[in-house]
Parts: structure tokens; sequence; C-alpha cells
């Protein structure tokens, strides 16, 4: 009945903005209320099927979810108020999904996780102002900064990662800046986890200067956490990102990131260790090489570098097996191809991508094992389709993992 009633809830709210309509618009584009007022519908929604092999962790999890967001965004002059619910259903629910009240809690059920529970929630609440060089964000919202590796919004999962928070940009010429105070983390786990939400007192700032061909990247992030006492951390870097033309078509891109991080406010642990992220790309004839290093360095072996707001799925692994950075530390070693096919037939806007990892631990260099990770993505009759594979090779660190996903998604 709970689903029933969510889904039928989420539908009155898609069909309100359905019918809404004082002016013609095509799928896709705002409507026109008035010479001053727009109302830009929310409306999309995601199928998957994850399939998950795990030597000696109970039985193989296939999780059958299909996710749906709904919601607008009005515009007056320079404000804008953006409202969006957010509701996952599990069609074939054979995975445990980590919440309690559905056969335990974290390992309880016998199946592998997947982390996608049945859930209902305000996903976006805000309110915001631009002007011709500032914006100013207020409410609960999607925050993503640089590539996601230290803040996002675990776009992978059903259920996004949004925050509580104030926000402003600014760009001026160059020079761009992007500073925020949060109050909470809204987690992936849904409003029935007890890990739903992670309060504190969360300062995330971004500087950058663009100098064409290189952009360089300052950041400092401060996290205070009520709770979560162990991941209450201070982090400082800086990043550098560029590209070359090679001549023709090919191109050589590069990316050069450093961090500091220590122990901060209530983090019971006194630790300092550092980051290092250093990446090549090559793209050619419609191909492209990446080799690349990444490093979550431990102090000696007490505590790790750890990213809790990042989206971790996007690195180390598809397998997702060092969402926590083990006290040890984590090197990854990896390289990958990727090419885009273009149109073959119904089939539009093919991509293909192998990626390889080698992981090893900072502190001892352990073998934790590799992992290979595969992914096609095409488009019928524009609806976005992916086929993605995750296969980890356990050495010295967690168990022999593999993954597959088939999804289906649309957006209007």
């Amino acid at each position: 009945m709970k689903n029933a009633l969510s889904l039928a809830v989420l539908a009155a709210t898609t069909a309100t903005f359905a019918i809404a309509t004082p002016a013609a618009a095509k799928p896709g584009d705002p409507i026109v209320v008035n010479d001053n007022l727009t109302i830009d519908p929310i409306i999309e929604g995601l199928l998957r099927w994850e399939h998950v092999n795990q030597d000696d962790l109970g039985l193989d999890a296939d999780a059958v979810t299909i996710r749906m967001r709904a919601g607008a965004e009005a515009k007056i002059h320079n404000l804008s108020f953006l409202a969006e619910a957010e509701g996952t259903l599990a069609i074939s629910d054979h995975y445990n999904d980590t919440i309690p009240g559905n056969n335990g809690y974290l390992g309880a059920e016998p199946y592998s996780v997947v982390a996608d529970p049945e859930n209902v929630e305000i996903n976006r609440l805000q309110l915001s102002y631009k002007g011709k060089a500032a914006k100013v964000t207020i409410g609960r919202q999607r925050i993503i900064l640089d590539d996601a590796r230290f803040v996002g919004n675990v776009g992978w999962r059903q259920n996004e990662q949004t925050f509580d928070a104030v926000r402003g940009e600014g760009k001026v010429g160059p020079v761009s800046i992007d500073a925020t105070y949060s109050i909470s983390q809204r987690t992936i786990f849904g409003v029935d986890s007890p890990n739903a939400h992670f309060d504190g007192d969360f300062i995330l700032v971004n500087a950058g200067i663009d100098m064409k061909p290189v952009k360089l990247v300052g950041f400092a992030y401060m996290l205070d956490y009520d709770t979560r006492l162990a991941f209450s951390s201070r982090t400082i870097g800086f990043m550098a990102t560029g590209g070359v033309p090679l001549g023709g078509k090919a191109k050589l891109d590069f990316k050069i990131r450093y961090a500091n991080q220590q122990d901060y406010k209530l983090n019971p642990v006194d630790y300092s260790a550092d980051y290092i992220d250093a990446e090549l790309g090559v793209s050619v004839a419609g191909f492209r090489l990446t080799g690349g290093y990444e490093e979550l360095g431990s102090d000696d072996g007490v505590a790790a570098f750890q990213t809790p707001l990042a989206t971790l799925h996007a690195f180390n692994g598809w397998a997702d097996l060092f969402l926590t950075t083990p006290a040890s530390g984590l090197r990854d070693y990896h390289g990958g191809v990727s090419k885009a096919f273009g149109n073959a037939g119904p089939l539009k806007g093919v991509k293909a991508a192998v990626i390889y990892h080698k992981f090893e631990s900072d502190f001892g260099s352990t073998n934790y094992g590799q992992e290979w990770d595969a992914s096609l993505g095409f488009q019928v009759a524009g609806y976005p389709i992916l086929l993605k594979y995750a296969n980890y090779d356990a050495k010295a660190f967690g168990t022999d993992t593999e993954k597959f996903w088939l999804q289906i998604g649309f957006k209007y």
C-alpha cells in the first residue's frame, strides 16, 4: 500500500504540471506562463536490473528497481523555485537493501548488498537568485564540485544524495568561486535508514582560474559531523586540468591533483594523509586511451584519506569494494580505452569502454586485488540504454565480486 500510494503521489504531481500548460511547448522546454514567469516540469525515470555475485557472501542478489522524479522549477525575473519528489520501487527485491524492517539490516538478509532501497522523499526543495556574475541557492539541493571526487550527488544510485545548504557561486572573467555551508548530508540510503542523513557543519570552498588551456582549482573542505566523528576532516588541495591538440583531431589531456587531509574537530583519531591523482588521456580516431594513478594515503596504517561526500562509484572500480578507504590506504593503478562508434541502425550514439584497475595498500604495499570494468551505452528511439559489468578479483582485500547492470531511462 505504501508503495502504491507513493507512486500515486508522484504520478499526480507529474499530471498536475503536465495539464498546467497555458502555452504550447515542445517536450523538455519550459512552459511560458507570461512574459515574466516560466515553469519547467521535471519528469524522469530509470528502470534498472542489478545482479551481484560474491563468493562466500550468501545468495546472489537480483534487484529490479524503478526510480521516478517529478517536480518543477518556476522562474520569475532573477528568482527561481524548484521542488522535486523522488521515489524508488523494488519490482524484484532479492537483494539486501540495508534497510531495517525488511528482514534485517546490513547483512541479515541472505543476499549481497544493492544500495537502492525503496524510498519516497523530497529530493530537492530550493530557492535561487541568479545575477549577472553570481548565484545564491538555499535549501535542499544537488551539489557536484569538479569531477565529484570529493563532493557529488552519487548519481549512479537510484536515490540521489543532496544537501541542506546555502551555496554561493560567482564568476568574473576567468576567475570563479564556489562556497557552500551545509548542515545535512542527505544520503542514498533512504528515509527509513538510520543513515538517512548525517548532520553537522560542512564548509565547502572551491576557487579556480581558467587560463586556457590549463585550469587551476584550489579547494578546502571542512567536515564537522555531529555523530559520524571518524569522518570529520579538513582537506585542502589543488587540481590542474587541461588539454593540448596533437594535430588533426588528436588531443592530449591531463589531470593532476594533490590534497592533504587531517582530523578535524571531534574526530577521535589524530592523523594526516595525502591524496595524489595523476591521469593522462589521448584522443585519436574516435578512441580515447587513459592511464593514471590515484593514491588515498595512510598515516602508518592508523587512518586513511576519506571522501565521504563523493560520488564514489565513479572511482576505484565499479564493483564498489573501496567505498570506504581501508586504514592502510589505497593505491589505484588504472588504464582504459573507450570508443564512440556513432549510430548503428536503430542504435544511436553507441559508446563502449573497458577499464582495468590494480589495487594496493599505501602502507605496507599489500596486493589488494584487481578489477576489470566494461560498459556499452546507446539510445533507442530517444531512450538511453546502458549495460555495465564489473569483475573484482580479490587477493588480500574483500571477496571476489561480479556485478552486471542493465538499465533504461527516460526524461521529459
